[in-house]
């Protein structure tokens, strides 16, 4: 099992890809581990200015955070809109299409781990 504090080259191309919107928000790869066969594992600190939203995007694996500062407003395509506020859990599933939108006056900030396979992009833009 290898672990690296480098960071991650999917992290940095996703910004480059989503484009305007996405640039709002920042993502900080904390620690990648090469596991389980095949996947890597990232810890990553997201955060997002007020009043902005991410882009409309998957994950080609499973996310789980848990928000450390902000309240945003998850939405989640075919389900309804879901409020959050620090000090709770999120999770998507792989290939579940979203946007989250900080709607409070300070900076979103979350902790988020993500699964997926090795050579896969982080994140991929929405159609």
């Amino acid at each position: 099992m290898a672990f690296s504090k480098r960071p991650h080259t999917a992290a940095i191309l996703l910004l480059a890809a989503l484009g305007g919107s996405a640039m709002a928000q920042h993502r900080t790869v904390l620690q990648t581990i090469d596991y389980p066969a095949g996947h890597q594992i990232l810890s990553v600190l997201a955060e997002l200015e007020p009043g902005q939203c991410t882009a409309r995007h998957a994950h080609p694996g499973a996310e789980s955070a848990y928000i450390l500062e902000g309240q945003v407003v998850v939405k989640i395509d075919g389900k309804p809109d879901l409020p959050l506020k620090a000090g709770q859990p999120l999770q998507f599933l792989p290939g579940e299409i979203h946007t989250v939108c900080n709607v409070g006056t300070v900076r979103f900030k979350a902790l988020a781990h993500y699964i997926v396979e090795q050579g896969k992009p982080l994140v991929t833009p929405a159609q």
